[in-house]
């Protein structure tokens, strides 16, 4: 596994946030579905809070908020110039992206591959 796709989804579609061109791949120019590339460079930072993206895949939004506050709380958002290090900022600042998204739709489902 290289990395995870994370989206947000209601009523079986990805649901729209700001434009963003965040990720380890991303549309040129940006894009407005909450779908999110994270490299799994981040796992092992990840994996030292007990946590994983892939816990996301198939919660409801609403249910994972507490989590990744916790998560952005003790990793920071911090970013390192090379996306792909596996620095805890670089972890907290896609998982901040991951929350901000749950914010906006506590009822939307998260599905990662």
């Amino acid at each position: 596994m290289v990395s995870y796709d994370v989206e947000l989804r209601q009523d079986e579609k990805v649901v729209k946030v700001e434009s963003h061109e965040e990720g380890g791949t991303y549309v040129m120019g940006g894009c407005d579905s909450a779908r999110l590339n994270i490299t799994y460079n981040y796992a092992p930072v990840y994996a030292l809070l007990h946590f994983s993206i892939r816990d996301l895949n198939g919660c409801q939004a609403k249910d994972t908020i507490r989590r990744l506050v916790h998560t952005v709380e003790k990793l920071g958002t911090y970013q390192d110039e090379d996306y792909w290090a596996a620095t805890t900022g670089n972890a907290g600042y896609a998982a901040n992206i991951l929350l901000n998204w749950a914010l906006l739709y506590p009822e939307a489902i998260w599905e990662v591959t």
